[in-house]
Formats: C-alpha cells, structure tokens, sequence
C-alpha cells in the first residue's frame, strides 16, 4: 500500500540542451546589445538589465523550486502518519 516516491532526475542530454540553450540566447543577446548603434551608455544600461533578468529568473526558479520540495516533504510526513494510524486501526477491536 505504501508507495515509494520516486526521485524526478533530468537526463543528461536534457541538461546539456538547457545549458547550450541558455549559453545560445546569451551570446546571442550580448552580441546584439554589442553591435546595437547607441551610445555607449544605452549598449551598457541594457547590459545590466539584461544580467538583471537573469538573475531574477534564477531566483525565481529557486524559490518556486523550494516552495514545491517543501509541499513534497509535508505530505510525505502527512502520508506516514495516516498508514501509522492504519496500521495500528483494528476494527474488530472491542471497546
């Protein structure tokens, strides 16, 4: 009755592709930003948004990480304390 949760793991190959992709969509808007006509201090400005944006993203992506891993945790807990009730239910125990 108990089931095992099994542990979600990415596979290499989707690994490689998200890090290729992110390092492609870098490049490719540094060098945008870079070959863009403007002054230097637009070119620089939208730079700093940019690392911004990323960062933020991360950030983002930890916390709504985090927030699911902790739900996981507390229903895992929550699942062990109603087999133990279960276990330990005896209906044909007289009172």
């Amino acid at each position: 009755m108990s089931e095992t949760p099994v542990k979600q793991q990415s596979t290499a190959a989707f690994y490689g592709q998200a890090v290729a992709s992110f390092g492609v969509a870098m490049a490719a808007t540094a060098l945008g930003i870079f070959n863009l006509h403007a002054d230097a201090w637009v070119r620089g400005f939208l730079g700093i948004a940019v690392l911004y944006l990323v960062t933020s993203a991360f950030t983002l992506a930890k916390v709504i990480r985090d927030r699911q891993e902790a739900g996981q945790i507390v229903s895992r807990v929550d699942q062990a304390r109603l087999e133990k009730l279960l276990a330990e239910y005896d209906p044909f125990e007289k009172v």
